[in-house]
C-alpha cells in the first residue's frame, strides 16, 4: 500500500490547503470556539475541505478513510479494525494563526498498524515544509534567498559539553513540562529553551535544531502524527512518557487524546 503512495502527491495537497489557508490570512476574518474552547477558523474549515476532496480523488490513496480534527469523528467501534487511515490536523496551531505570528501548520499523516508511515507538515507563511515516508528518509524544503532547497535530516548538530537546547509550546506550558525541563538542568547546566507553535517544535527536533520537547499535557492524535512521521525518519523518536518512564506512542486508541509524551533525539 505504502509502495504505492507518493509522498509529493501529499504534498500538493497540503500546499494547496496552504494556499488557502493564506488567503483567509491576510485579510480580516473570524474565530468561533468549540466545546473546548479552542478556536476555529474558516480557515481551519477550508483547508479541511481541500485535504478531504484531495485525499479522495488521489488514485491509491482514493479508499483510505480520513480522521480529520474538522471532520466527523466515528466511534471506536466504527474505527477500530481500520488496518490503514489518514490522520488530518487541517490547520494545527490555530492560537498562533489567530495571534498572526506564522507559527502554524498543515498536518496530513498516514497511520499503518497504529504507526505513522507517511507524514507532511507543512508551514505555509514561514516557506517551510518537512515531509518522510517510512524506509525513504525525513526532509525538510525551505525558501532560501528565493530560491527552493532540499535537504535530508537531520542536520549535524554542533553542541557545547553539557549543552541542550528543549523546545517548547508557545501556546501551552504545563507545570509539569516546567519541572521536567528543571531537572534537565541537572545533566545539561548549558540548558537553553526555545518556544515556537504547532506541530513545528516536533519538527525542530527532528531537524537538529533541538534536543528534546517534552509535552506533558494535553494533545490530540491529530497533533503529532505528520511530525511523529518525520522525526521518526530523521532518527528520533516520540514515546509516551508517565513517572519517569518512555512507552511506545500508538495511534487509533479508543480515546483521540494522546497520553503525555517526549520527542527526543539524544
Amino acid at each position: 500500500m505504502l509502495s504505492n503512495i507518493d509522498v509529493q502527491d501529499i504534498i500538493k495537497i497540503a500546499k494547496q490547503a496552504g494556499d488557502a489557508i493564506m488567503e483567509i490570512y491576510q485579510k480580516d476574518f473570524g474565530v468561533e470556539y468549540k466545546a473546548d474552547d479552542s478556536p476555529l477558523t474558516e480557515a481551519d474549515k477550508a483547508a479541511h475541505d481541500i485535504i478531504e476532496a484531495g485525499l479522495k480523488r488521489t488514485g491509491p490513496t482514493a479508499d483510505i478513510p480520513i480522521l480529520s480534527e474538522e471532520g466527523r469523528h466515528l466511534a471506536y467501534e466504527q474505527r477500530k479494525d481500520r488496518t490503514s487511515f489518514w490522520l488530518v490536523d487541517p490547520l494545527d496551531g490555530t492560537k498562533e494563526f489567530v495571534k498572526k505570528n506564522d507559527e502554524f501548520t498543515v498536518n496530513i499523516a498516514l497511520i499503518h498498524k497504529g504507526e505513522p508511515v507517511l507524514g507532511v507538515v507543512y508551514a505555509p507563511a514561514l516557506n517551510q515544509l518537512y515531509y518522510a515516508k517510512k524506509g525513504t528518509g525525513a526532509f525538510k524544503q525551505e525558501v532560501i534567498n528565493g530560491q527552493i532547497q532540499t535537504h535530508q535530516l537531520p542536520r549535524p548538530k554542533k553542541r557545547k559539553e553539557g549543552e541542550i537546547i528543549v523546545v517548547a509550546s508557545k501556546s501551552h506550558l504545563s507545570e509539569e513540562t516546567k519541572q521536567f525541563v528543571d531537572e534537565l538542568t541537572t545533566h545539561y547546566p548549558l540548558l537553553t529553551t526555545h518556544s515556537i507553535g504547532s506541530s513545528l517544535k516536533i519538527c525542530l527536533v527532528a531537524e537538529g535544531e533541538a534536543d528534546i520537547y517534552p509535552r506533558l499535557g494535553p494533545t490530540m492524535e491529530w497533533d503529532t502524527g505528520a511530525a511523529h512521521a518525520v522525526v521518526l525518519e530523521a532518527g528520533g523518536k516520540l514515546e509516551r512518557y508517565a513517572n519517569g518512564e518512555y512507552q511506545l506512542h500508538g495511534y487509533n486508541k479508543p480515546d483521540l487524546l494522546n497520553d503525555w509524551f517526549v520527542v527526543k533525539n539524544i
